[in-house]
């Protein structure tokens, strides 16, 4: 067992680092007086990995669509209890999501912790799977996927993914279809979790006024051991332009939603976060509350205070995207457009570039006073594979305006965006 602790230069903020025998990656992170306590126990394994294979396997195997999210569900119910009732006797509070590119199953407690790691530990280790049980799950979760295919915030951003990729299958609802679910079979879900949820690729983050050697001793007993099986996990190739530059769609709503984003090839694991770094100091200076641009659309009335800007980014996937509600989104995305080509001409203010940076900068820091999001920072770390917790700040501290500016100029293509909006429904009444 390898052991490291690993220190943040700049705050004095530290955790340790263990590979542990198993293959499994333990990030430890103390919070001396805190009372709350967060674990979480997470898998590279996500609604895009559908086609992969293992050192074991002659050839890659493809999967129906919402394998990963469907495993989720079932992981929570063993042959012998159900894990909510097991969490509520240690007084924890434990849930799970699925997302593109990983699934995640955490709890949060004041007390009981070791208690409450066991049950993590054990549940996430202990598929069961049975003809009936997963023909059960199977109405239940084609209910959620129709009950998401009602959701307008839903459509709009699934409708642009639509938009953008041709194959990639990042552009599928992370539950699947209910056409695909219904191909789901024990033997699959065992497949996927073995393929999966192999230790050399998971990661248990922790963060709380913990005891490490508590904790490993917990490991040693419960952890199984598996060998590494090389697993490889890829997407289709896909072409560099959109597939369509405007599509639209309608819902029960008062006034037109909208997603405007620009493709842009996916980042290498070791960019990934110099890549979200630039990508949110580009869009904050863009579009955030404090930028021109939003004072000319909410000027204008094309906008009102729900219109925001995101990174998606993940595992074969990039995208800058703005949305929000507006009366007018061709017009509104239009103007995006062009405040993008300006600051491609004219750079940014350096006055408000360290406005920005500053901020980013005082979030991150903000973040070490809670132990829930120091555990999704050392999730997310052990997930990316690449750095340490600390990573995102020093390239926050380090980035220029130059950055910024030759990293709009190659990433935000205003000639390769789509537009997606959700209109009012004929007779919709505000």
């Amino acid at each position: 067992m390898k052991r490291e602790v690993i220190t943040n230069e700049r705050t004095g903020d530290s955790y340790v680092k263990i590979m542990h025998d198993s293959g499994l990656e333990i990030l430890i992170w103390k919070t001396p007086g805190f009372s709350a306590k967060q674990a979480m126990f997470s898998t590279r394994y996500g609604s895009v990995n559908t086609t992969f294979r293992t050192n074991e396997d002659a050839d890659f195997v493809t999967v129906p669509e919402g394998i990963a999210h469907y495993l989720e569900h079932k992981l929570f119910e063993n042959e012998d209890s159900k894990v909510f009732e097991l969490y509520a006797q240690t007084g924890a509070l434990g849930n799970a999501y699925t997302s593109f590119d990983r699934t995640c199953y955490y709890f949060s407690c004041t007390e009981n912790f070791m208690d409450s790691l066991a049950i993590l530990l054990d549940f996430v280790q202990s598929p069961y799977f049975t003809e009936e049980t997963v023909a059960k799950e199977q109405g239940i979760i084609a209910q959620e996927i129709k009950m998401y295919d009602d959701d307008p915030n839903w459509a709009v951003f699934f409708g642009l993914l639509g938009g953008i990729y041709h194959k990639n299958p990042v552009k599928i609802d992370i539950a699947g279809t209910v056409e695909s679910i219904a191909k789901i079979t024990p033997d699959l879900l065992y497949r996927c979790y073995y393929t999966f949820y192999d230790l050399h690729n998971m990661c248990l983050s922790i963060a709380g006024d913990v005891d490490e050697d508590e904790i490993l001793a917990l490991c040693d007993k419960m952890l199984k051991v598996s060998p590494d099986k090389g697993l490889i996990s890829i997407v289709p190739d896909e072409p560099d332009t959109v597939v369509t530059p405007y599509s639209s769609t309608t819902f029960e709503i008062a006034l037109p939603m909208f997603n405007l984003g620009f493709k842009s090839a996916p980042v290498a694991k070791e960019d990934m976060i110099r890549t979200s770094v630039l990508s949110n100091l580009t869009l904050g200076l863009i579009g955030d509350e404090s930028s021109p641009l939003y004072a000319d659309l909410y000027g204008k009335g094309l906008i009102n205070q729900g219109f925001g800007c995101e990174t998606f980014i993940g595992s074969g996937f990039y995208v800058p995207l703005m949305g929000g509600e507006s009366p007018d989104p061709k017009r509104t995305a239009e103007i995006i457009c062009k405040e993008i080509e300006r600051c491609k001409r004219e750079g940014f203010d350096n006055e408000r570039f360290d406005t920005i940076r500053k901020a980013y900068y005082g979030s991150i820091i903000q973040s070490f006073n809670s132990p829930d999001s120091i555990a999704s920072l050392l999730n997310n770390t052990g997930l990316q594979g690449t750095g340490d917790a600390f990573s995102v700040m020093r390239t926050v501290a380090s980035v220029t305006p130059e950055d910024v500016h030759d990293f709009l100029c190659e990433r935000f293509d205003t000639a390769n965006s789509s537009l997606f909006v959700v209109d009012p429904k004929q007779g919709a009444q505000s």
